[in-house]
């Protein structure tokens, strides 16, 4: 097993990257042994990682990460960096790597302060590996002067630091920093690709497995969680019957509500405990009394992680509504295919009849302006608009078609 297995359907990608680890490798050699640079090396300082949701850009820049710090004997004699073995491979798979920091954040931004304490960081000599490598999830999230800050230390990088940087376009991240960056793209994997990783990698029925990344287009993490969670099924059978509820007012407007109140409790299921452990912990290192009183002067601390708390569990909140809208958007493609007749296979094969009703009863044209509607509510959810104000406005659009 290589660092390379769970990178589903990027072949080109992860020659690049390869052929790049294996320069890497060799700077390090050289530099070790006081021996000239290589030339033409294909290794660089920063990189970014761009593709659809669900293509492997995180698992990507992880298994680069792991590569790079891969301490297998076998490379001396030929071996490619990313064996998957070593403690070096091992450590920066599973996070535990003191070189290796992948972050990602459950909140709607990064800010000023988080990146300049990762760049103070990413100063850093390596501790015990061979890079020091920053993995940032989520860099779409960085706020303008956050992104400013990071643009520094890309432009000036320390000599064994490698920045790693995963967003979903090129226009997600600032043109200055994306001119400074090595760039891959990868692309949605194929369907029976992800259905594969997950009977081989996590054991799952193999109809389950087909119909999981078959419903989610080649979503990995969304057909796993899919295959896997029944609560994750319930919801999303609910979420395709909304089509057929709103014939009236009064079915939008309970529609709208409804999937409101579920992301809600998404939310609170995901927050709940999390925020309970992370208060019990604050509370123990700011020396809280057995009754619970907190110290003097630290109100402004519990304030801060209060606020913390309420930013991830809006943005866990959006992320479940944003998911709902994605596979309403794939019904509405289903209804398309099948009112023009199209050969390409059915995503949402166990809600056929919804769908040939739905087809039955419209034009392509009203299905267009449904699939429109969609992505106006999800547009609207990331200019702040008040979610169930976005989502009745979406149904009453579904309505009129």
């Amino acid at each position: 097993m290589s660092v390379w297995d769970d990178l589903v359907g990027q072949d080109r990608v992860q020659d690049q990257l390869g052929a790049a680890a294996r320069d890497a490798d060799a700077l390090v050699t050289a530099h070790s042994a006081g021996e000239p640079v290589p030339p033409g090396s294909k290794m660089t300082h920063a990189w970014l990682f761009t593709g659809p949701p669900g293509s492997g850009r995180s698992t990507a820049a992880r298994a680069f990460a792991a590569a790079l710090q891969c301490t297998s004997p076998d490379r001396a004699l030929g071996g490619a960096p990313g064996c998957g073995f070593c403690d070096g491979c091992h450590t920066s798979l599973i996070g535990t790597h003191a070189d290796v920091d992948v972050i990602r954040t459950d909140l709607l931004s990064i800010g000023v302060k988080e990146t300049r304490e990762l760049v103070r960081r990413a100063q850093l000599s390596p501790a015990v590996g061979r890079w020091q490598v920053i993995v940032m999830e989520d860099a779409d999230r960085l706020t303008e002067g956050a992104g400013n800050v990071l643009l520094k230390a890309v432009e000036e990088p320390a000599p064994r630091t490698v920045w790693l940087l995963c967003a979903p376009s090129l226009e997600d991240v600032l043109p200055t920093i994306r001119s400074r960056c090595r760039h891959l793209t990868l692309r949605t994997p194929s369907v029976e690709a992800v259905a594969d990783v997950l009977i081989r990698r996590d054991g799952i029925d193999p109809e389950r497995a087909a119909a999981a990344a078959r419903a989610t287009q080649g979503h990995i993490g969304r057909a796993r969680r899919l295959a896997t969670d029944e609560r994750a099924r319930a919801r999303r059978a609910a979420v395709l019957k909304l089509p057929l509820r709103v014939e009236d007012i009064g079915g939008c407007l309970k529609a709208a509500q409804e999937l409101i109140d579920t992301a809600t409790d998404d939310a609170k299921q995901a927050s709940e405990e999390v925020d309970v452990k992370e208060t019990e912990d604050m509370k123990a290192a700011l020396g809280a009394s057995a009754g619970g009183r907190m110290p003097r002067g630290t109100a402004g601390v519990m304030k801060e992680l209060e606020d913390r708390q309420k930013r991830r569990k809006t943005r866990t909140q959006r992320d479940s509504l944003d998911l709902a809208l994605t596979e309403l958007t794939g019904f509405y493609r289903d209804v398309l295919a099948l009112q023009l007749g199209s050969r390409i296979a059915i995503a949402n094969a166990d809600a056929q009849d919804s769908l040939d009703r739905i087809a039955r009863s419209s034009t392509p044209e009203r299905t267009l302006r449904r699939i429109e509607a969609v992505s106006a509510c999800r547009r609207a959810l990331d200019r702040n608009v008040a979610p169930l104000l976005a989502v009745e406005a979406m149904t009453m659009a579904l309505r009129a078609g």
